[in-house]
């Protein structure tokens, strides 16, 4: 694509990575087919193509961002299938982050839109104000009706809908500690407990550190870690996310110099996403841009990592069908495709792949919340493919997809490390 920004534009390191990503894109196309956005619109603006013309329009002209713009900016998923299919190689990831980062400093959203964007960034990073936050909604459930008749309400409504019945009690290990080794040590790794995975479902990080222990491995929750900045990172609250990746960067920094990792275990998806691109996020730091590429390089999703150790034979036969749902973070955001399926599949799982599986769940971030007909178009979506695979459960690795794919299945969701907790010798699941 041609691009006409000025020398002096260029002279901004944010806008020469956008000028460069822009002219790699060669008009083709093909990021429309699978596009979320695009299939269930069918509006050109609502696909990665239409985006990049708008982006290119925005920044070209050194524009504040308009109502049309970020609308369309504001559809996207941030799924990253387009660059799973892009055959030019275009990161529409860091185009669509800075177009994001514009909106935010150019542009004043409507009071209702602006409300519950800053309530979003100040309770779900923070879990003892999530926790909180979940137990009032329960006061709101009533209202949920009349805020869904009222257009600018409408993410108020969806977000009291997500909120689940009851908050399981706060775990201990989310509070920082070492876990030792059960047998011979194998290995030693930080833990991302996470923000809103730990107050939703902490029994993902118990299984993780039960599968790991049992295995030999070492499993660290450092002091000082907490959210991952990928949920204000994907509002354009820049500040923000880089404050959360410096604030990590520090707390990984530290058990790298104490007593080395061998990896940064991640058992959400859409965090992993986030940490891998800390080297890139932080480049301009000087401070920052070293340990924050070594942090990225040790970032391993946690099938990732458990697809590196050699397993021993499974301790029970499942028996038990499942469709595994490969989270856009997972199979976009990472590249990671193989590992999960053929490690269910060794530990006696019999796996099945859902229709359309590249398509997104709608779940994305906050996307549920901020986008929910959309969103609910496509969740509906996935969960009849799903539900067309005939499997007894789900399995997938980012607790957003849980949440969004439960609110309307038939069948168990569960993440992937707790059934191969299980048939190595952890619990069973509830519900399974």
């Amino acid at each position: 694509m041609q691009t006409n920004f000025s020398l002096a534009q260029l002279a901004d390191p944010h806008v020469a990575e956008s000028e460069k990503i822009l002219r790699a894109c060669v008009h083709c196309g093909f990021c429309t087919a699978t596009c979320p956005t695009y299939v269930t619109l069918g509006n050109e603006l609502d696909s990665p193509r239409g985006r990049i013309y708008l982006i290119k329009d925005m920044l070209e002209n050194g524009r504040a961002a308009d109502k049309e713009t970020v609308t369309h900016i504001d559809r996207c998923l941030s799924c990253l299938s387009c660059m799973t299919t892009c055959p030019s190689g275009v990161n529409y990831m860091h185009l669509v982050d800075h177009a994001r980062v514009h909106i935010e400093q150019t542009y004043r959203r409507p009071l209702a839109d602006r409300t519950i964007r800053a309530l979003l960034a100040f309770v779900l990073p923070h879990p003892a104000r999530f926790r909180a936050a979940l137990r009032l909604a329960k006061l709101g459930k009533p209202f949920v009706g009349l805020f869904n008749s009222m257009p600018a309400l409408k993410p108020l409504a969806a977000m009291l809908a997500l909120a689940p019945a009851s908050v399981p009690a706060s775990s201990p290990v989310s509070k920082p500690g070492r876990h030792a080794p059960q047998v011979k040590p194998n290995g030693r790794v930080a833990l991302l407990t996470g923000c809103a995975q730990s107050v939703l479902e902490p029994g993902i990080n118990e299984a993780t550190i039960s599968l790991l222990t049992r295995l030999g491995v070492e499993v660290v929750i450092p002091e000082g870690e907490g959210c991952c900045g990928a949920l204000v990172h994907h509002m354009g609250r820049e500040k923000d996310a880089l404050a959360a990746a410096r604030r990590n960067v520090d707390a990984w920094t530290r058990q790298i110099e104490q007593g080395g990792l061998d990896a940064i275990v991640i058992t959400a998806s859409g965090c992993g996403t986030t940490i891998k691109d800390y080297g890139f996020m932080l480049r301009l730091d000087p401070a920052y841009a070293e340990k924050a590429k070594t942090v990225s390089a040790l970032a391993k999703d946690v099938t990732e990592y458990l697809a590196t150790l050699e397993l021993p034979k499974p301790m029970v036969e499942p028996g038990v069908v499942v469709a595994y749902h490969s989270a856009c973070s997972m199979q976009h955001g990472q590249k990671i495709v193989r590992q999960p399926k053929e490690l269910l599949a060794k530990a006696g799982f019999t796996v099945r792949e859902p229709r359309e599986g590249h398509l997104c769940c709608g779940s994305a971030g906050t996307y549920n919340i901020l986008q929910p007909e959309i969103s609910a178009r496509l969740r509906d979506r996935k969960v009849r493919n799903i539900e067309e695979t005939g499997a007894d459960i789900v399995a997938t690795g980012n607790i957003g997809c849980i949440t969004q794919i439960a609110s309307a299945a038939r069948m168990p969701v569960v993440h992937t490390v707790k059934l191969l907790d299980w048939a190595y010798g952890g619990e069973r699941p509830a519900g399974v």
